[in-house]
């Protein structure tokens, strides 16, 4: 009997060649949209995009509304995360608990053996592994997945190329479109930018100090929420003559504290809310405090659910509430959040 496999169609280039590799390799493929959010239009020309690749296959594509849990899952602990001060990634929260989350529940429902999506990485059941190309490589979004999920994980782009992928897309008649199609932004209920969808639930311009390490008012900047750590535009320091860069943010007292590219050194930080995929209390890894960042070399010692992580070499720019990756060479171990 023909395993079956559910795949995420997003309308993409990236899902549908991933449905139409799984079908060729044998497997009964069916398709699922899943509409996460509510921007306008969005849904339904991806929705249509997603039904032409299943009328091309001949496979049916189901329509699954996800809204009201990835409002309570992901959107607001985006919010919640800029209104405390602290830098979310969205996309890790969405792939644990709605992506290999609610996912792996309607594959239950439809009996599907596995599930499968157009994301560049490998994955043993065990492990995932750094995808081929390392230019697209997205195993950094996935160290919070559940472990139990691994063994029913297909990723059939893991050994591909970008511009193959959209290569293969534009030798298919019906399909060359999704070849040339814009991409899909990293985050997907971000239009333009994270602050315009902060400013429709609280009022983000509401100016502040900005202090330097030692605790001085050096200035004022437009309201906290605008800010990230490492940033550095958007505030004023009075007779600044070198950069300055966000090293730290107050939210409760509505301040920024600023300092130049040197401050922002760190060679050791602690992580909370540790997802791993094999029982680890002291090791030797690699880590990646930020997607678009090298590994680092490390020394990551677990106690109680925090890990202390002592960098071989300094990091810049450590945000509180990014995601910690760790990597033994191209495999990961896992993560959990900066804190």
């Amino acid at each position: 009997m023909r395993k079956k496999v559910l795949v995420g169609m997003s309308g993409g280039v990236d899902s549908t060649v991933a449905a139409i590799l799984l079908q060729k390799d044998g497997y009964e493929v069916e398709g699922v949209y899943m509409k996460l959010h509510h921007k306008e239009g969005y849904h339904e020309d991806n929705y249509a995009k997603a039904q032409r690749v299943g009328d091309y296959l001949g496979i049916k594509v189901h329509f699954y509304d996800l809204s009201k849990e990835f409002e309570k899952e992901v959107y607001n602990y985006f919010v919640e995360s800029y209104k405390d001060g602290l830098t979310p990634n969205p996309c890790v929260v969405c792939n644990r608990t709605i992506k290999f989350g609610k996912m792996i529940d309607f594959a239950d429902s439809i009996k599907a053996d596995y599930i499968a999506t157009g994301h560049y990485v490998h994955c043993d059941g065990k492990y995932f592994y750094m995808a081929d190309d390392p230019s697209k490589d997205q195993s950094y979004f996935l160290c919070k997945v559940k472990k139990e999920v691994l063994p029913r994980l297909i990723f059939p782009l893991a050994s591909w190329k970008k511009d193959d992928v959209k290569a293969y897309a534009a030798n298919i008649e019906v399909l060359k479109d999704f070849a040339i199609q814009k991409e899909s932004s990293e985050i997907c209920f971000v239009e333009n930018s994270y602050d315009e969808v902060l400013a429709k639930h609280m009022n983000i311009d509401i100016p502040g100090e900005t202090l330097d390490s030692e605790g001085n008012v050096v200035g004022t900047h437009k309201g906290y929420m605008h800010y990230t750590i490492g940033k550095r535009r958007g505030f004023f320091v009075n007779g600044a003559h070198d950069p300055h860069f966000v090293l730290a943010i107050k939210p409760k007292e509505n301040q920024i504290i600023v300092g130049t590219k040197e401050k922002l050194e760190e060679n050791e930080f602690e992580v909370k809310d540790i997802n791993l995929f094999e029982p680890l209390t002291e090791f030797v890894c690699h880590v990646k405090v930020r997607y678009r960042t090298n590994a680092v070399p490390c020394h990551v010692v677990i106690k109680d659910d925090r890990a202390k992580v002592v960098l071989d070499e300094p990091v810049f720019g450590l945000a509180y509430g990014q995601m910690a990756a760790f990597y033994d060479d191209n495999r990961l171990l896992g993560g959990g959040v900066i804190c």
